[in-house]
């Protein structure tokens, strides 16, 4: 039986997208390759921080044209906030701005790594739940600390694969797949640390529902081309998933059954007189 790609679709509080890639609209060389980029991901939600670029102000407005020019669902974010109250009163400035509820919330808890920080996280979390948001959480590959972002009723979690912009892949499976196993109704986006497109493949087949990108394919010598090369790795992970991955085993097994297999016999030859 074909997989139906058209019924599998992404959920994000409710609203069903094709694409399983979410990315990003920071660092590329110029808007017109970042929009080219955009496209060739196939991508339906794209990420923008008020910190870096602010529609109302004239510096960013070829910024916002070329976003808006693309009409995807956009998804603010807070980063670079590194307290409760910036990130709560940037993630209301954001909705006014961009007239959306939806907000993936950041809180650095450390400079070095960039880190969240699961206690103000959680904080903050809860406030914006509060107020109506649609609040996708970038957190640590915490179990526990997902169960709080679950209980205070987050559809959506966004769990790092290594820290941002390293590019080192998913460095601990194990922690992303407890997560997945323990909420399978969760909607789970890795969020940093995706390399290249192995890495998608990779976290696709564990399970998880998306992959946010923004580094690997804005730092890429062609984009565009990576863009797309990451759609297909995504689209790849999540057949791969549906179609059931064959278990691992600790010897080996011949691919060539034996049972009922026609055994060929040398001929005989005649002696030498």
């Amino acid at each position: 039986m074909m997989i139906d790609q058209q019924q599998d679709q992404l959920n994000i509080y409710g609203t069903k997208l094709d694409s399983r890639l979410l990315i990003g609209s920071a660092l590329y060389p110029s808007p017109e390759i970042m929009q080219a980029s955009i496209k060739a991901s196939g991508a339906q939600v794209v990420t923008l921080s008020l910190s870096r670029q602010n529609p109302q102000a004239q510096g960013g407005q070829n910024f916002w044209q070329t976003i808006q020019s693309l009409g995807l669902q956009l998804l603010p974010n807070t980063a670079g906030c590194h307290s409760v109250e910036e990130a709560v009163n940037m993630a209301r400035m954001s909705r006014e701005l961009f007239q959306t509820d939806w907000i993936k919330l950041e809180l650095v808890g450390d400079d070095y790594n960039l880190q969240p920080d699961p206690i103000d996280l959680v904080k903050a979390t809860e406030i914006l739940l509060g107020e109506g948001f649609k609040v996708l959480p970038y957190c640590t590959d915490d179990l526990v600390i997902a169960r709080h972002l679950v209980e205070l009723g987050c559809e959506v979690i966004m769990p790092w694969g290594s820290p941002i912009g390293t590019g080192k892949g998913i460095l601990n499976p194990y922690a992303i797949q407890t997560i997945r196993d323990r909420f399978p109704e969760l909607t789970l986006v890795i969020d940093s640390g995706i390399g290249k497109p192995s890495h998608a493949v990779q976290a696709m087949e564990m399970g998880v529902d998306a992959i946010l990108l923004n580094t690997a394919v804005a730092h890429a010598s062609q984009p565009q081309a990576m863009a797309g090369a990451f759609a297909k790795a995504i689209e790849a992970g999540r057949t791969a998933y549906l179609s059931g991955l064959m278990a691992e085993r600790s010897t080996a097994s011949p691919s060539t059954p034996t049972l009922d297999q026609p055994v060929w016999h040398q001929p005989a030859f005649a002696e030498e007189s």
